[in-house]
């Protein structure tokens, strides 16, 4: 049995603070959040929408310059 699923990706995010010589530290004092939300963020987890705006605000950018939605299938047996 294959079921779709879909996951958040933050590849995008790690790329931006590459391109803009910021570790995940520094963007995480500017944006002012929590460890834990970056470690969530680290493992593409899901967050809440403010921690993505308040990063957003941080680096100037929009929501889909630092996150995609993948399509991922699941085999279940």
């Amino acid at each position: 049995l294959r079921r779709c699923i879909m996951a958040v990706n933050y590849n995008k995010l790690w790329k931006k603070l590459i391109d803009m010589e910021m570790s995940r530290t520094e963007m995480r004092l500017k944006a002012g959040i929590s460890t834990k939300a970056l470690a969530k963020l680290g493992r593409n987890e899901s967050v809440n929408i403010d921690i993505l705006v308040k990063i957003c605000a941080a680096l100037n950018c929009d929501i889909t310059d630092i996150m995609e939605i993948i399509e991922t299938t699941e085999v279940k047996q």
